[in-house]
């Protein structure tokens, strides 16, 4: 993290989002800020909070773009919520402390994953010595032999032992079937003790991770020695991985570096004087709080302390305002940045410029088909446009429109595909304007086709 000054972050968050510069600068700031508190000796450190952001602005600006690309560079755990699917206590639904349990168990399976990449070779080499081991196991001595004997069992062994895995390694023994006892494991769960207001769920994902209490369950099979090879890696590799290390390294990843993208905030900002729903919001806005504020959350691996997670929300803010939120949830998002829609510019360039970008995207797409797709560059300026207009005449919703144009757009080819007679589609101005105009001009029909 130390390489990515505010500067680099912002030039890596162009490669992918267009435009926003300022809501960019802003995470860019508050990205490197969490770095420099950790450089920060003594108690001072943990007096130093994370500055919070909310951004404002119309779906599909890049509002959530920025949150997720700012997560992958500083590679920390990060998660989506909409703060309308939450309620408040007491009522029947997801209670606000369910996204820092969902942060942790992301951790843990990326630190686990991390960590089992960093045995494979070692796993590697452990799961070969036991296929060997089966393929051509060493008898007991017998107690009459005499050290001569022991001896030339010992260098017997020992060469065929050696032609064994000059065979194993050239793939010559992968069709032979042999039994191996799989460490299956079945999860220890106890249904009486789990707490009253943790929802009881199956982690299946922590079970596959290895994380929970689990009971060993032998079970021999008969497998092909390939099969059986992949098989014990991956057991061996679970073997070297400890559970306590991930549990730490990832409660630590969740507390420095964590960060919640909380998207739909303006949907429980409300009047605190009326009744009936905002009741309620109000309600998740205060539960919310304290979390903000920085707070101990129980979850199955341990307190999590929030005080520096960093928290990035995000809303339209259409039939209400930020200062519609309460007072002291506003006082703990103290940075806000609004975003602009998109021009028929930004949409162009969206289009054309982003290592992600849809042109780029279709192209791999037909290239799996072995069709070679073009697009001419008055036809993506064609197709912006459509999309603008789409987003007047319609709701607004960004650059998810183009989507929906381009699905339209190259319907017929991606249904015909594959076919012998078609190696190469050009996409012409002349073509998107037979494709779109008509669909752009007939609100009955846009309203359900873009």
């Amino acid at each position: 993290m130390k390489r990515f000054t505010p500067i680099k972050i912002v030039e890596e968050l162009d490669k992918y989002i267009i435009g926003q510069d300022k809501a960019k600068r802003a995470v860019a700031i508050a990205l490197r800020n969490r770095w420099r508190r950790q450089q920060v000796e003594g108690e001072l450190q943990e007096e130093i909070m994370p500055n919070n952001i909310i951004l404002i602005g119309p779906t599909g600006v890049g509002k959530t773009e920025i949150a997720r690309r700012l997560s992958k560079l500083a590679k920390a755990p990060f998660i989506k919520v909409e703060a309308s699917k939450f309620t408040e206590v007491g009522y029947v639904g997801r209670d606000v402390e369910s996204m820092i349990r969902e942060l942790m168990n992301i951790a843990l399976n990326d630190v686990r994953t991390e960590m089992t990449k960093r045995v494979q070779a070692q796993a590697t080499l452990n799961a070969r010595k036991r296929i060997i081991d089966i393929l051509y196991p060493k008898n007991p001595l017998n107690p009459q032999d005499t050290e001569e004997d022991i001896k030339k069992k010992e260098d017997r062994y020992q060469r065929i032992r050696k032609k064994m895995e000059l065979l194993f390694d050239s793939g010559e023994l992968n069709s032979r079937e042999v039994e191996i006892s799989s460490e299956r494991r079945t999860p220890q769960i106890d249904l009486f003790s789990h707490s009253g207001n943790e929802s009881f769920e199956l982690p299946i994902g922590e079970i596959m991770a290895g994380i929970m209490p689990l009971k060993r369950n032998d079970k021999k099979k008969r497998v092909r020695v390939d099969e059986a090879y992949k098989i014990l890696i991956n057991e061996e590799a679970r073997k070297l991985v400890k559970p306590e290390l991930v549990k730490t390294e990832a409660k630590k990843r969740v507390e420095d570096n964590g960060i919640i993208f909380i998207d739909e905030i303006d949907k429980i900002a409300g009047n605190e004087n009326r009744t009936g729903a905002d009741v309620s919001r109000s309600g998740v806005q205060r539960d919310l709080l304290p979390i903000v504020e920085g707070s101990n959350v129980p979850t199955k691996f341990g307190i999590i302390d929030t005080s520096h997670i960093l928290f990035i929300a995000a809303g339209a803010f259409t039939t209400s305002k930020p200062s519609d939120l309460i007072p002291e949830l506003q006082g703990r998002f103290p940075i806000r940045e609004e975003l602009n829609s998109l021009s028929k510019d930004d949409l162009y360039k969206i289009l054309i410029y982003p290592r992600n970008s849809l042109t780029k995207q279709y192209v791999a797409l037909f290239k799996s088909e072995n069709v070679k797709l073009k697009f001419n560059d008055d036809a993506v300026q064609d197709i912006a446009e459509f999309a603008a207009k789409a987003n007047v005449k319609m709701e607004d919703i960004g650059a998810r429109r183009l989507h929906t144009i381009m699905n339209s757009l190259l319907d017929d080819h991606l249904f015909n595909m594959p076919d012998a007679e078609i190696k190469s589609v050009t996409i012409t101005k002349s073509k998107v304007n037979d494709k779109l105009d008509k669909i752009i001009k007939n609100e009955d029909l846009s309203k359900y086709i873009l």
